[in-house]
Order: structure tokens, then sequence, then C-alpha cells
């Protein structure tokens, strides 16, 4: 008897082993349909791609996540994080998936799997309207910059302060670095700091809803996507968004959505925006 209790046992593991794994053989998707539910990372501090209006999160980013989910047939969990903790996050299996702009850049290509882009942008440089001593971006030297702290940003100014003190100028006196790029507007108009950096489409919807308050003085390195991004252990996730953002693509509801959100249209290449070795 003594024998059989413990055969029961051993099969009683096995059985539960072997069910991990067919869980595992089957993704991170079909572990998503099985619970009903997929947990999203979002900071919604970056309009209007994603920011909080009424106590809901809204944005651009939200329409093509909100398809996405009901096509699923889930419920949607979407939290509202700090950008800094992000990427960290969806590595640690704390949510599945990052539904938030993150640019694309070959640093990050080495950890994360990106989605196809959802947008592109520049690195604006924004002044104040009234502040005559700053018309460019070689206008820099001894001002304080600000930007979000560990944004793709950030070693972008990092590189244009160096370039001008190449060029014999004195470079920034500082560059501060905030929580959220909505805290670098805050810090600008409030002459805390001469000038900042942010997306070129967050910096329309800025001067829109602030006229005659600040200035776009041109922009600093190069163009770049913004996508979504999973584990790289995840890439049956990654790989259904991306078939979701073609058929978004091919029905012309990308291009409808950025103009309710931006005015103005964006790039969302199928293919050759990844760079080499990427996910």
């Amino acid at each position: 008897m003594k024998n059989k209790v413990v055969q029961t046992a051993l099969g009683t593991v096995v059985a539960a082993m072997v069910a991990s794994s067919v869980a595992q053989a089957d993704g991170l998707l079909e572990e998503i349909k099985d619970r009903g539910k997929i947990v999203v990372g979002t900071e919604a501090a970056f309009e209007p791609f994603e920011f909080v209006q009424d106590g809901e999160i809204v944005g651009y980013n939200k329409d093509i996540l909100v398809y996405i989910v009901n096509d699923l047939g889930v419920e949607l969990e979407q939290l509202d994080l700090p950008f800094q903790g992000i990427l960290p996050g969806v590595l640690a299996g704390k949510f599945d998936l990052v539904a938030t702009s993150v640019a694309i850049n070959e640093e990050r290509a080495k950890k994360y799997a990106y989605t196809r882009p959802i947008g592109d942008f520049a690195n604006a440089i924004v002044a104040r309207a009234d502040d005559g001593s700053i018309n460019s971006p070689d206008d820099l030297n001894g001002k304080i910059v600000a930007t979000q702290l560990a944004s793709s940003v950030q070693p972008v100014l990092e590189a244009h302060d160096q370039e001008l003190e190449d060029k014999g100028g004195s470079g920034y006196a500082e560059l501060k670095l905030y929580q959220a790029f909505p805290d670098t507007h805050v810090a600008l108009a409030s002459g805390q700091v001469d000038a900042i950096s942010i997306a070129t489409p967050n910096a329309a919807v800025l001067m829109s809803k602030v006229p005659n308050t600040y200035k776009v003085v041109g922009t600093v390195g190069q163009a770049a996507h913004l996508a979504w991004v999973t584990r790289p252990d995840d890439l049956d996730l990654r790989d259904y968004i991306n078939a979701k953002i073609d058929e978004l693509n091919d029905a012309g509801k990308l291009e409808e959505w950025q103009i309710k959100w931006f005015g103005f249209t964006m790039e969302t290449p199928k293919d050759g925006y990844l760079p080499p070795n990427a996910f």
C-alpha cells in the first residue's frame, strides 16, 4: 500500500511538471488567453501618446491597445508606472507587455523585443517664447537644459553638450533630469531651466495647448521610431501584436488615429526599423 501511495504522489508531481512544460511550450500568448487577462505597463505622462484624462488612461497608444485586447478577448489591467521602472519591470516579469512609447535604439534592442513602430519623432529643443538668447540648439552654451531621466533623449543631450564643447563653447551649464516630461514643461515655464528637449509630437501638442509660451528652436540627434516592448522570450506575443499593427496600418486606422491625436501622420514601416542583431 505504501508503494502505491508513493507512486501516486510521484505521478501527481510528474503530471504537474508535464502541465507546466506544456504551458511554457504554448508561450505567453496562450497563457494570457488562459488566464483571461493581459497586464500592461504604461507611463501615462506622454501626451498625446498616453496620458490621464478624467481618471482614465487615454491617447493614441490606448486606441491601439484597446483594439488588440478586444481582439484577444481578455481583460486589460493597465499599470501607470514611472518610465524608469517600465523596461526593468517587463524583464522581471511584473507585467506582460510595455505599451508605452519606447524609442528604438541599438542598446535597447540588445535586451528587449520591439514591436512594429507605432510612430516616429525627432528630439525638439524647446525654449520660452520670450527668450531671445536661444534661437537654435547652438545657443545652449552656458544654459540649463532639461529632459526626462533615463529617456532616449538623455544620451542625445549629453552628446550635444559634448559637441558644443568640441566646437569651442562652454557646453551646458547643467543638464537637469526629471522623472517625467511634464515636469520639464513646468520647469521651463517657471524659469528653473532655460531649455528642454522633448519629442516633436509632444512639442506640437504643448505649443497648441499653451500658445505664446514656448518655441521650438530646432532638433538634436537622429530621428527615431517609437514602438512597444516584450521580453525576448515572448516573441509569440510580440509577433501577434505585430500582426495586429499590420492590420491597423493596412486598414488606414493608424493614420486615422494619428490625425485624431496629433493632427499629422507619422512613418510606421513594416521592415527596416530594427538595428542589426535585434530580436
